[in-house]
């Protein structure tokens, strides 16, 4: 601890230059602070030289890597060792990718054949038309699927989906019943995403969603069901048949689950080959993660801007703008995996943290949110660090003027950022020296999408190793669920008075 609070402490003394002096004595800053991954469909780009890291501050910040122990804590990430220590549980997301201790990688591996096998039964017809698949989940059993499906499975992509596929995670049946609305019950199958198989809101929305199929006249409504979960007994006790459970290992978490049986409806609607180069890009990101060391690692270099802009220059936020409307929901996704990782207030052997942990994750579309909330970010008094993600291959057929629109206001958002424009009228100046970081992939592949992903599950796991804590328990989500159920169950006396006339103005109380 004496060691990494130094560390912190030469940091907080080291100079903070602003954006325009760095580039000004730095004729190499571009490519001193840009790295490139070769994926499946392309390269991807990360261009880091808008932030404010120096020389001097990645010297600090390298210094806190060795004081803080990275090496070892990736080591145990990347080999099933015990990396969530509050649970005495391994964090094993990279096994599924090919990375891990050899008897969890092997696991993996035969967890995929087994869900390979049924997506491409039911792709080859054998249990007759299915053209539509409603998938239920929440949380991470939801985002990810969503995610990719939105990103990778339009009508004019290359991986374009056999089956429409429905992500339903809200408990509010109107989310279920427009999946119903869109969906023809004798062509549909329902997957069913829990890990435990008990989570109010899944169990809820799946009986609804069997409830349904059987109103409809589907003569075997469980025979449409398959489960995706790590809890295969309480499955096949709900219902399923065993050969439509589709296991995985207790040690992937719900955020990090995408890539286990969690991504069954991303394999049905792209088909195997293309679920296996989402798993290879996200395999490349691994490869680069655990074999480079220092600035040179991408994820850990995005995790000293982090830590820069929260730790020494006082940010409460980060926006994530993704400049293509087949990444809308990726703001989305990395509000969970990087809030619900590393919102904490104790590091991971239990002491008070004693400074920030995560910013909050917020962001939105381009060229949307251009016209809504960069007022702040252009003239607002608080210093928001910008991620921008742009596409340079169009998704679409219409004129390439669309895309060349986009682009150019994507790179010229960050530029202005930057470069800010003086006034003497105070409400027409912008004072510039705003930080942005940029990612921009040669196209929107499987392989991209992966190690897109990837890259920020490493990003966010260094941030954590780095201030200390554990990014894989999640207790903060507890409490209230504890209190839902106790309400339901009729108990709950002893609210606030807010809470109880709450609870009695919507009828859920005497």
């Amino acid at each position: 601890m004496i060691e990494t609070d130094a560390c912190w402490t030469r940091l907080e003394q080291t100079p903070k230059g602003t954006l325009a002096a760095l580039f000004a004595g730095d004729d190499d800053r571009v490519a001193k602070l840009s790295g490139t991954l070769a994926v499946p469909g392309g390269d991807i780009l990360f261009d880091w030289s808008k932030t404010h890291l120096s020389d001097d501050l990645v010297t600090g910040f390298e210094a806190l890597t060795e004081a803080a122990g990275f090496d070892a804590a990736r080591e145990v990430l990347l080999t099933g060792g015990i990396a969530n220590p509050t649970e005495g549980r391994a964090a094993e997301h990279t096994a599924q990718r090919g990375i891990g201790a050899d008897e969890s990688v092997a696991e993996a591996d035969a967890f995929h054949m087994r869900m390979r096998g049924l997506v491409e039964a039911i792709r080859e017809g054998v249990f007759g038309p299915v053209k539509h698949l409603i998938h239920i989940g929440i949380g991470g059993s939801a985002l990810g699927p969503a995610l990719a499906i939105d990103a990778l499975a339009r009508p004019t992509a290359e991986w374009r989906a056999s089956v429409d596929v429905h992500v339903v995670s809200n408990i509010d049946g109107n989310a279920l019943e427009a999946a119903f609305e869109a969906c023809d019950p004798e062509t549909t199958m329902i997957a069913v995403a829990s890990k435990t198989f008990t989570t109010i809101e899944t169990m809820t929305n799946a009986a609804s969603a069997v409830q349904w199929l059987e109103e409809s006249g589907v003569s075997d409504p469980y025979g449409k069901v398959v489960a995706l979960t790590a809890s295969p007994d309480k499955a096949v006790e709900w219902g399923v048949d065993e050969t439509r459970v589709l296991p995985f290992g207790e040690s992937v978490g719900g955020r990090y689950s995408l890539w286990s049986s969690i991504g069954f409806p991303v394999a049905l609607a792209l088909g195997w080959d293309g679920f296996a180069e989402f798993l290879e890009g996200a395999a490349v990101a691994d490869r680069h993660f655990a074999d480079t060391d220092g600035f040179a690692n991408l994820p850990l270099r995005a995790a000293f801007a982090d830590l820069m802009y929260v730790q020494l220059r006082g940010c409460q936020t980060r926006a994530v703008f993704a400049y293509d409307e087949r990444l809308a929901l990726f703001p989305n996704y990395l509000q969970q995996l990087e809030m619900e990782s590393n919102g904490k207030s104790v590091t991971a052997d239990g002491n008070p943290l004693g400074r920030p942990s995560a910013p909050i994750t917020w962001g939105g579309v381009g060229t949307d949110a251009q016209h809504a909330v960069f007022q702040l970010l252009h003239q607002g008094t608080i210093e928001v660090p910008v991620d921008f993600i742009a596409v340079k291959q169009p998704g679409h057929d219409l004129d390439p003027e669309h895309h060349a629109i986009l682009l150019t206001n994507c790179f010229a958002q960050g530029a202005a950022l930057m470069s800010g424009k003086a006034n003497d009228d105070g409400a027409r100046a912008y004072p510039g020296n705003r930080p942005s970081a940029t990612i921009l992939c040669d196209a929107m592949s499987p392989g991209a999408l992966g190690a897109l992903i990837a890259f920020h599950e490493h990003r966010t796991f260094a941030n954590a190793v780095l201030l200390g804590i554990n990014p894989f328990d999640q207790f903060g989500v507890e409490l209230g669920k504890q209190i839902a159920n106790q309400i339901a169950a009729g108990g709950g006396e002893g609210f606030d008075p807010g809470t109880e006339a709450l609870l009695t103005a919507a009828g859920l109380k005497d």
